[in-house]
């Protein structure tokens, strides 16, 4: 495929993260999967004091 048929091919999303910004697309008709992900933390001390704060 070349750039002018990428570009003017239908618009499909992996959305990774931000779940908003999926379901601002899905609204639009646009086709989104979402996956949940988030960065772990660098040491075990931050990953509890951020499991503390999910609770």
């Amino acid at each position: 495929m070349d750039v002018n048929e990428f570009l003017e091919s239908d618009v499909r999303v992996v959305n990774i993260g931000l779940e908003s910004f999926a379901r601002e697309l899905g609204e639009r008709g646009v086709p989104t999967v979402h996956v949940v992900w988030a960065p772990r933390a660098a040491n075990a001390r931050i990953r509890d004091l951020l499991a503390k704060l999910g609770s």
